[in-house]
């Protein structure tokens, strides 16, 4: 069915988890990731993104309970589709999962989740999710297979995976470039046709963050790598700002 939504303010998602990381790397205290979800925060981020891998490579078991306990924006957790993260959700109840895929020998998210090959499995492992009260994404390709499964199985939420585009551009293959964001016009559009709220991440940046945000079905951004990696030469607040001015910029019709 098509939607007659008002599409509102776009909404940012700032992801903290390679604060951690440059934690972890030293084995400390600090840089401490939910001081700079505060600080994310009061630069203007609507909700805080972080992935508690089965690995806990970067975010911790103690870095969640300090997240619910002392954030004022919405938490995202985003998780495996695991037995072990399903009950930490559970245990937690955040305002929302986006279930990933998860190998533990990648650097980052590598893709998105194959909703289709195994569409049973996950209707039942995000049935007690929804009704904890979790709205629940899914992190998926901007394929029309894998849209179509993520309504079928009861998903609230579909993120789009951006980052085919991102890396299209950072390469200088422009006419990929563009056809991938043809792709996650018509995808958003089609997810938001079956009644899905629209998400879109991964790679984004400033210089490819604006032809995103102007789709006016994408309703949140989530965003993290490259505002941790700015915050390095303006600080974090800053970066978030400047992240905020262009989605906000581009959603007005406006570029630069």
């Amino acid at each position: 069915m098509q939607t007659d939504r008002p599409q509102g303010k776009l909404r940012l998602g700032v992801n903290i988890d390679h604060v951690a990381t440059v934690r972890n790397a030293r084995g400390s205290s600090y840089p401490d990731p939910v001081r700079a979800a505060r600080l994310a925060e009061s630069a203007g981020a609507d909700g805080i993104t972080a992935h508690l891998r089965e690995d806990r490579r970067h975010i911790s078991d103690r870095d969640i309970e300090r997240l619910m306990a002392e954030l004022t924006v919405p938490l995202n957790f985003e998780m495996a589709p695991t037995d072990e993260m399903q009950s930490i959700a559970l245990r937690h109840r955040p305002h929302a999962v986006c279930i990933v895929p998860e190998r533990r020998e990648e650097l980052t998210t590598e893709g998105g989740l194959d909703v289709a090959r195994d569409e049973t499995r996950l209707a039942h492992f995000i049935a007690p999710l929804r009704e904890a009260g979790c709205r629940v994404s899914i992190f998926i390709a901007a394929e029309r297979g894998q849209i179509d499964a993520a309504h079928r199985i009861g998903a609230q939420v579909v993120e789009l995976h951006t980052g085919a585009y991102c890396d299209a551009h950072a390469e200088g293959r422009l006419a990929e470039r563009d056809g991938e964001l043809e792709r996650l016009r018509e995808m958003a559009a089609f997810a938001d046709s079956l009644g899905l709220e629209v998400h879109a991440g991964h790679g984004l940046t400033y210089d490819t963050v604006q032809p995103v945000a102007a789709l006016p079905e994408i309703r949140e951004l989530n965003i993290g790598h490259f505002l941790i990696g700015e915050a390095i030469f303006a600080g974090l607040e800053a970066a978030i700002a400047e992240m905020r001015r262009l989605m906000d910029a581009a959603r007005k019709g406006e570029q630069g």
